[in-house]
């Protein structure tokens, strides 16, 4: 293997050339795990052939030496994701920690590869890995043992540090509302889960089942708002839908446009709903009924607990906070010309 001249040996061309992954590599140059002889050899073969020069923060890796903290998200222009990251980046700020971001924007191995090799190949005292998409879900199971971590997701998961926001519990009382509105059942488009089915849609197929209601299939959103528009105008085509619970305000904000197009109006014909409380949501036309995920309280109860891992204290390794429920214009009873079948 053969490096451009001008260019410096990464962890993550270690990796390639030594045929492991880049935890590994960081496994041995920190000692954190015991790694097999054989993939140690083949490492430190590596390393010697590309005259790569690991630092000695990167030796101790696993130490809580470190004054730097590394979050690993799948996303950072989302609303939710941003407002995570602040609010890490305030906790960690008053602590006399520096936040560093990693973007994990796919589950490939080499873009996995390579996105850890930056948060792994520094000093770093601990990790926070935001869990609410695939890569994040990868990403988490790819940390090296003995390296502090907190994952932050919508979904709790055992065995691991993490603070979550139970969307479960949230997205059944909004699915419950327009229920107790009148509407036989309700909608669902969802956005795009970190596993086959995230926390909002259980929640509201559980509120659906409980009350006897049909279960609609779902409509698969991206994260992009102009997918909601799509299916909003496929809804109103559907004399049956009155209501519709969207991932978040923003797929939301598509819906309403999109049933717009298709003539009707909102909450007048349909009802939709929200989810995360986008600071848009109640300047739109008709205000959003929501729900409120305090995400920046929720990126500094993670690194509460990441720092409790990191001094190995008594604090408890797991937080999680129900979201509130927001009521505003967008939702109302069923029009008595349409009724959901």
């Amino acid at each position: 293997m053969t490096l451009d001249s001008n260019r410096t040996a990464t962890m993550a061309d270690v990796a390639r050339l030594a045929g492991v992954s880049v935890p590994t590599v960081s496994r041995v140059l920190s000692g954190a795990a015991r790694v097999k002889p054989d993939k140690e050899a083949r490492v430190n073969a590596a390393i010697a052939e590309l005259g790569f020069r690991p630092s000695a923060a990167a030796r101790n890796l696993a130490s809580g030496r470190s004054d730097v903290i590394a979050v690993i998200a799948g996303n950072t222009s989302q609303y939710g994701y941003a407002e995570v990251i602040r609010g890490v980046e305030e906790g960690a700020r008053s602590e006399g920690y520096t936040v560093v971001i990693a973007v994990v924007e796919s589950s490939d191995d080499t873009r996995m590869d390579s996105a850890l090799a930056t948060a792994l190949g520094q000093s770093i005292a601990g990790v926070v890995v935001l869990k609410f998409d695939p890569p994040g879900v990868a990403a988490l199971r790819q940390i090296p043992s003995g390296v502090p971590v907190v994952a932050i997701s919508g979904v709790r998961e055992a065995g691991i540090a993490q603070a979550v926001l139970d969307e479960a519990r949230a997205a059944e009382e909004l699915t419950d509302y327009l229920l107790a509105l009148g509407h036989s059942t309700v909608h669902h488009v969802r956005i795009p889960p970190s596993r086959r089915e995230d926390g909002r849609t259980t929640g509201w197929r559980r509120a659906l089942t409980k009350a006897g209601a049909v279960v609609p299939p779902t409509q698969d959103a991206t994260w992009d708002p102009s997918s909601g528009r799509a299916i909003g105008r496929e809804l109103a085509e559907s004399t049956n839908v009155t209501a519709v619970f969207c991932g978040n305000d923003e797929i939301a904000m598509g819906v309403i446009r999109g049933l717009a197009d298709g003539g009707l109006r909102v909450p007048h014909d349909v009802s939709v709903v929200g989810f995360d409380n986008h600071p848009l949501a109640e300047m739109w036309s008709p205000s959003i009924t929501t729900v409120d995920q305090d995400f920046a309280d929720l990126g500094r109860r993670g690194f509460e607990i990441l720092l409790g891992v990191i001094r190995d204290d008594s604090t408890p390794r797991y937080s999680s906070e129900r979201p509130r429920l927001i009521i505003r214009e967008s939702a109302a009873a069923p029009s008595s010309r349409r009724r959901a079948g």
